[in-house]
């Protein structure tokens, strides 16, 4: 009986752990790190490393992606190009004025910062670590360095894979499996006239869990309606309410002091306090009906002073976003990880414009419209229907008010007063995105 406990529970936690990294609105995101060994060398070789970011709305932000693993022997880094490890580790058993790069068993890399000079750089490097999503930017959903590696094997028999590999971005949250040796990728020379291949290719998949991060949600949403006149908040302590005593009231003379923008090493955040407590909430706002389309007004709010979000993403699931007639003031590109379902869209700032969600304050937020034409066989204001059914901010999912709380159609039996009401309460909903 024990030993059949101790198995369903093994196998119970595989389960979870599998399925927690699994995004249904992104079911084939992942980031991939793929090695490249492009030359051998007297002692190893020379590799190419390249991550490819393929998830369509996680993008990696400043401070940038932390890359580790094992050696599987004693191999040594003698050099870089595009990125650095963070410690050169014990190399005293190297005489002479020729040191390794790295002598430790478990390198930790970080990519260069912008400016390096040429000969330190290679294509694709040196961007802090900032990666953008799929979705958003394809041509820069990726990062890449060279590592010369020594001691280590010198043909594709002698060759052991490096193991345990841990990536974060910058954060936890990534899992990565083993190393898995693959075809060897194939290069075109610049003209396109003759193809060349890689030495060796192996890969490394890491994918995220939003419960590796925190047992917390880290966005809310609350919703409002020109048929009803209640605005429904977000949850109390969506977020948790472990930061309850450190955060800073509206309006008070700490909210304005010297420093107060500054982040910490530990990305520790500093809230404004809400009853939510959520460094961001999204506010869904059905604002207009007309005969054949309708419009919703969207309003992101910051709430934590460390932090901008650049490069920031929005993600809504809803049936009526398969029929967007127009985007007002942000860029949108549908997600159709299902083909026959399209019910999912991506929004994200205009480059140069709201590309920036600044820190907490008068200007913490950034706004939208959406124009949808309506299906006449599925439209409807009742039961909640105009709102979405997932939300997520920069990836992570955030949390909804619950289903009885939304804003409903006011009953026949109300007075045309109370409809006007609450056609006003649409008009001033916008200073409800400043207060908790």
């Amino acid at each position: 009986m024990g030993f059949k406990f101790s198995l369903w529970a093994i196998l119970l936690f595989v389960y979870y752990q599998s399925s927690a990294a699994f995004d249904p609105l992104d079911p084939f995101g992942n980031i991939t790190i793929k090695w490249d060994v492009i030359s051998w060398t007297p002692d190893g070789y020379v590799a190419l490393v390249t991550m490819n970011n393929f998830q369509m709305y996680r993008h990696i932000m400043n401070p940038g992606w932390t890359l580790g693993w094992n050696w599987a022997k004693k191999e040594v880094i003698w050099s870089m190009v595009g990125a650095q490890t963070t410690e050169q580790g014990d190399c005293s058993k190297f005489k002479g004025g020729n040191a390794p790069h790295c002598c430790k068993r478990d390198p930790v890399v970080v990519d260069l910062l912008p400016g390096v000079p040429y000969n330190q750089q290679i294509a694709n490097c040196c961007k802090g670590g900032v990666v953008s999503s799929w979705g958003q930017d394809p041509s820069a959903a990726v990062s890449a360095f060279q590592v010369s590696v020594g001691l280590a094997g010198t043909s594709n028999k002698t060759v052991k894979l490096p193991k345990n590999f841990t990536l974060l971005a910058p954060g936890p949250g990534y899992t990565c499996g083993p190393a898995t040796i693959v075809p060897s990728t194939v290069y075109w020379t610049p003209d396109r006239r003759r193809k060349t291949q890689a030495l060796m290719t192996w890969n490394v998949t890491c994918t995220y869990s939003q419960f590796l991060v925190s047992r917390h949600p880290s966005c809310c949403v609350s919703f409002s309606s020109f048929y009803n006149e209640t605005i429904t908040p977000c949850p109390a302590c969506s977020c948790g309410c472990h930061n309850k005593d450190k955060c800073i009231k509206s309006g008070s003379k700490r909210a304005t002091s010297v420093g107060i923008n500054t982040p910490r090493k530990d990305n520790e955040p500093l809230l404004q306090c809400t009853h939510h407590m959520c460094p961001i909430r999204v506010h869904w706002h059905v604002k207009l009906n007309y005969k054949d389309y309708w419009r919703v007004k969207m309003a992101v709010t910051n709430f934590n002073y460390r932090l901008n979000y650049t490069q920031w993403t929005l993600v809504a699931q809803h049936p009526n976003l398969n029929n967007v007639t127009q985007v007002f003031s942000f860029d949108y590109k549908p997600l159709v990880p299902y083909q026959s379902i399209n019910d999912t869209g991506m929004f994200y700032g205009m480059k140069f414009y709201n590309d920036l969600l600044m820190e907490a304050g008068p200007f913490g937020n950034v706004q939208s419209e959406v124009l949808m034409q309506k299906d006449k066989n599925t439209f409807t204001f009742k039961q909640g229907w105009a709102f979405p059914r997932k939300v997520y901010f920069n990836g992570e999912e955030c949390m909804l008010p619950p289903p009885e709380a939304y804003p409903s159609l006011p009953s026949h039996a109300k007075t045309k007063s109370v409809m006007i009401s609450a056609m006003a309460a649409s008009m001033f909903w916008l200073i409800h995105i400043f207060i908790c």
